[in-house]
């Protein structure tokens, strides 16, 4: 099996090498061949603390972990790296890794060849990373290897009966943390009994204090504000026609999920005349302008404890939901789309009635328009969404009780 996924592999890296391909395809391909350049300078005499995330949703939900073992070790070398180019372009957003890089292929050669060069001392996987290569010769070489805010799904290939070779690979880590007892008994039930249920980091990681955004404020002005993050085009098909119709005091911000010359163009043009982009914006204009589109990434998060209301994106169509729990955090009511149920914060909040799921125009119409003229129902989901956050926080501290 090992041989097959390796052929595999190289398969894929070749056709990527020899085929015209631009995007982030190209970026995936060429940031892999600066991976050696990359680390030739890791310094020998430091021990090395790794941390893999597939992209920057995972790295938001690693970081805690990250800072706190920092803060405790500041004298090991800090190593972040990535397997999509959407989480190693915004790297400088956090200055806490001493070096960000990809992933290399998953390949024996390439991966013999990292972890020699790395000198590991401690390896930290999050989610949903299952790199087999990889972790068999972390494996090899006995290098402590932890898996965290590990979610665990029936569908997956480790619990079905021809799964046995990657249930395996599971037994190669030295812990797995959990984000919920569904995971712990899925992974007991295949022998797997160094796991434990920690919760979820990312619940640490929205707790922040309220950042001054100047622009934001000068557009808001007197105004009330709905934000609509990480939006697809479903999303905005769904959300068009309310915009348009949205009363003068009240605006919106959208942020896009993919930021490209293409997409921010179209997106324009569903929107109302005088709407306007952050990066190109007249900000003598901004208290008039009834949508600003936010084309740059970093800013998200800061923006929901300006806002009213939130809409998260990604749940109309099938790319997943995007985190709900930085509005949350900010204890304002949130809607999403309808496909959501792979999401167990989502799960439990819709339940709750913090969070509203809507599936068409005129539910988000509906709902919408109660929010807005309903200050008590906002202050109400608000609060549900808010209790939650602070409920289920502490997770990265259980994870440093056991990684020491």
């Amino acid at each position: 099996m090992q041989i097959l996924y390796t052929l595999a592999v190289r398969l894929i890296r070749c056709i990527l090498y020899i085929a015209p391909i631009s995007g982030k395809t190209k970026q995936f391909v060429d940031g892999r061949k600066r991976i050696w350049d990359d680390i030739k300078n890791i310094p020998s005499n430091k021990e090395v603390i790794w941390m893999h995330c597939a992209s920057l949703g995972e790295y938001e939900q690693g970081l805690p972990v990250l800072k706190a073992l920092k803060a405790k070790n500041p004298q090991a070398f800090y190593l972040v790296s990535f397997f999509s180019p959407s989480g190693y372009l915004v790297k400088k957003t956090h200055q806490v890794a001493d070096l960000t890089t990809y992933l290399p292929w998953d390949t024996r050669t390439d991966i013999r060849r990292f972890v020699k060069k790395l000198q590991l001392t401690k390896v930290l996987f999050v989610k949903y990373e299952f790199w087999p290569n990889l972790l068999i010769e972390l494996q090899k070489q006995k290098i402590p290897t932890h898996l965290i805010a590990g979610l665990f799904q029936p569908h997956q290939v480790f619990f079905k009966p021809w799964g046995g070779w990657f249930r395996k690979l599971l037994k190669g880590f030295s812990h797995i943390f959990v984000q919920d007892k569904i995971s712990h008994e899925l992974l007991t039930a295949i022998g797997i009994k160094q796991v434990s249920v920690s919760g979820d980091t990312r619940f640490d990681r929205v707790q922040q204090q309220k950042r001054d955004l100047p622009f934001l404020k000068a557009f808001i002005g007197d105004r009330k504000c709905i934000v609509a993050g990480s939006t697809w085009s479903q999303d905005i098909t769904v959300l068009k026609n309310i915009i348009a119709q949205t009363p003068k005091d009240w605006c919106w911000l959208i942020a896009p999920h993919e930021i490209n010359d293409q997409r921010i163009k179209s997106l324009m043009e569903e929107l109302p005349p005088k709407s306007q982009q952050y990066t190109k914006c007249d900000t003598k204009l901004l208290p008039q302008t009834p949508v600003l589109v936010l084309d740059n990434v970093g800013l998200l998060s800061a923006c929901y404890p300006y806002a009213q209301i939130a809409y998260i994106g990604g749940g109309m169509g099938t790319k997943g939901l995007h985190n709900i729990l930085e509005p949350a955090a900010a204890g304002i009511p949130i809607l999403i789309g309808k496909n959501y149920n792979r999401f167990p914060e989502a799960v439990a909040l819709v339940q709750q009635e913090g969070v509203v799921s809507i599936s068409s125009q005129h539910e988000a119409r509906k709902n919408l328009q109660l929010l807005m003229h309903d200050k008590r129902i906002r202050k109400e989901k608000g609060g549900i969404n808010q209790r939650f956050i602070q409920a289920n926080m502490g997770a990265t501290k259980r994870v440093l009780g056991k990684l020491g």
